[in-house]
């Protein structure tokens, strides 16, 4: 940007006393600071606040607990539902417990042991009725009890197979679908439990605590904020003239009443539409004019406060230097 003459700067200072252009690339501006708000993801009572307002905070450090009576509950209920459907799994994967193929085996040799009585009785009735001793009414009954007996023999080996087999796939997959399922309960239940417990989402200054222990707290809503010290940003404005001469990544010379020497902020946003000069920044020289609002964060450990006026120097980028 080319400046006026200072010969003209000069007879414009004579003729209208205190009009001085400002130095250029040379804004009045003032701090930004990035808060982050810590809520619940669900509605509670609060039971412990472990922070008070100006108090430092790690990255991690419990903020504050809600009432975890209910999601303590809902836990254990899912755990043991999983329990039982890892033990009805087990169960069709092993086929029947050796006590009831016990019993199976037991009662199939007891139903061996009947057909050949039944199979003997008819055999001795069958001999007799060649000799005309014996009605042929016991011999139908005698054969009829042997083919009982037979069936039942065969109904209880077909029962012993069936015992000693693992489960069809088709029971074995939904049985594992169902663990599948409750596993997917108690990560759920977990989920919530841990929702009760807020940490701070990074490090930085307690700026203002919402409720009070036993106080409800609703979902989102905050219950603490916190300031990220290192993390501020300069907010100045430039004319339209001047934009061209910045962009992002430029470093500019950030002073202050009180401040320390040499601090740095480095241009990361610059706004496309230009706004007419917020109040806050009025002066006789800047009223009225079309600006570019300006973004640049502000180098760690500068120990600004959020509010704070600043002026920015962006000689060195304006001029490529």
């Amino acid at each position: 940007m080319a400046d006026l003459p200072s010969w003209l700067v000069s007879i414009i200072a004579a003729v209208y006393p205190g009009i001085n252009p400002p130095p250029p690339y040379m804004y009045d501006g003032y701090v930004e600071a990035d808060f982050v708000y810590a809520a619940p993801a669900a509605t509670g009572r609060i039971v412990t606040l472990e922070v008070s307002e100006g108090e430092a905070v790690s990255e991690g450090a419990l903020l504050f607990a809600l009432d975890d009576g209910k999601q303590q509950a809902t836990l254990r209920s899912a755990q043991a539902g999983l329990a039982q459907a890892k033990a009805q799994l087990e169960n069709l994967a092993t086929g029947a417990r050796e006590a009831e193929a016990e019993v199976l085996r037991a009662s199939l040799e007891q139903a061996r042991v009947a057909l050949n009585i039944a199979q003997t009785r008819l055999e001795r009735s069958e001999a007799l009725f060649e000799r005309g001793s014996v009605a042929t009414a016991t011999v139908e009954d005698q054969r009829a009890a042997v083919d009982e007996a037979a069936a039942n023999v065969m109904r209880l080996e077909a029962e012993l197979r069936v015992a000693e087999l693992p489960a069809r796939d088709a029971q074995r997959l939904a049985a594992e679908a169902a663990v599948d399922a409750a596993a997917a309960q108690v990560d759920l239940a977990q989920s919530a439990l841990d929702d009760r417990r807020v940490y701070a989402p990074v490090s930085g200054q307690v700026e203002r605590v919402y409720y009070e222990t036993g106080e409800v707290a609703g979902a989102a809503a905050p219950v603490v904020s916190l300031l990220q010290v290192d993390a501020m940003t300069a907010l100045f404005f430039v004319p339209e003239a001047d934009r061209a001469d910045l962009s992002a990544g430029d470093v500019v010379a950030v002073s202050c009443e009180g401040c320390a020497e040499g601090l740095t902020a480095t241009i990361t946003r610059m706004a496309s539409d230009p706004q007419y000069t917020p109040p806050i920044l009025y002066t006789a020289e800047q009223r009225g004019r079309l600006v570019y609002r300006v973004e640049a964060e502000i180098e760690a450990g500068a120990a600004l406060r959020p509010g704070q006026p600043i002026s920015v120097d962006a000689t060195q980028a304006g001029t490529g230097e």
